[in-house]
């Protein structure tokens, strides 16, 4: 019986066929195989199946391909945390793709934590293509931190890539589905992890991402604008969990903003910070019709 792989590189994808042949490319040439790739396929209408089908007919990796009706980026994770078996996994987007020493640096990395349980997983750095470092390197004096000390403690800019273990992820709750709505962020999940867990820095380059015209980061209004829902889910965790007034403060502007567009009338008893969230009211107002004023075009 064949040994289980080490590590899941998961790939959610919706519509994406025309670029997915560059993270498949980017995996059969890794120098270290100890890894499944799971391809998620949320919904895709274009030929996504046929082409994946073609890839696990060469046999040069192991693939494993799960299809599910489109629920927009989270739906995608869920899926993918649920079905994930090995001891690790990392997010490589359909638009981006892996160095050729990924794999391999990632697991040599690991060693190093694999048998510390206040470690999550590991945290290193996206490039460009031009293996310009997305934002900026972490400090090299950094052993141990969370995602949020990352950005707020130590001024690390930039998208970073997250490796974690699986059985972490497992312990937490799926991200919530709306209706009508296909995006809820990410970084929910991951500020739950930094309650309970360390991260371990690695200067290394996990990832080499492009920001698609069609991708979500290119098109952070029309997202407020288009997923209030999620964005007000994820912003009440996040004043919840806030570490100091200024974040609270400014996690109740955006949950107030997106409370207007889901035109919630109870959005103060709802939320976990109701002074704030009063106090939020005129900039909240101020944001919203910022948002709709950038995005009318689109609505």
């Amino acid at each position: 019986m064949q040994a289980m792989k080490l590590i899941t590189v998961f790939t959610p994808t919706y519509n994406r066929a025309y670029c997915l042949n560059q993270v498949y490319q980017s995996l059969i040439s890794q120098s270290n195989q100890d890894f499944i790739w799971l391809i998620i396929d949320d919904g895709s209408t274009d030929n996504t199946k046929e082409l994946v089908n073609s890839w696990i007919l060469e046999n040069k990796i192991e693939i494993q391909y799960h299809y599910q009706e489109n629920q927009g980026m989270h739906g995608g994770h869920n899926a993918a945390y649920r079905l994930i078996e090995t001891k690790l996994n990392v997010c490589i987007d359909s638009d981006d793709y892996m160095p050729i020493d990924a794999v391999e640096k990632i697991l040599l990395h690991w060693e190093n934590i694999k048998n510390k349980a206040e470690y999550a997983g590991l945290v290193g750095l996206d490039i460009d293509k031009d293996e310009n470092i997305i934002g900026t390197k972490i400090p090299q004096h950094i052993k141990s931190t969370t995602l949020y000390e990352l950005y707020n403690k130590y001024g690390v800019k930039g998208d970073k890539k997250l490796v974690y273990r699986t059985e972490v992820v497992k312990k937490y709750p799926p991200y919530p589905i709306f209706k009508n709505e296909r995006f809820v962020p990410l970084g929910y999940l991951y500020q739950l992890i930094d309650q309970d867990y360390k991260l371990y820095p690695v200067n290394e380059a996990f990832c080499i991402v492009e920001y698609m015209q069609d991708g979500s980061s290119m098109n952070i209004l029309k997202q407020y604008r288009r997923h209030p829902q999620g964005f007000a889910f994820s912003r009440k965790s996040r004043m919840q969990l806030a570490k100091n007034f200024k974040d609270q403060f400014k996690n109740a502007i955006h949950y107030v903003s997106s409370a207007l567009f889901t035109k919630n009338s109870k959005f103060i008893s709802e939320s976990p910070k109701k002074l704030t969230t009063i106090l939020a009211i005129p900039f909240g107002v101020v944001l919203n019709l910022y948002i709709r004023y950038k995005t009318k075009n689109d609505f």
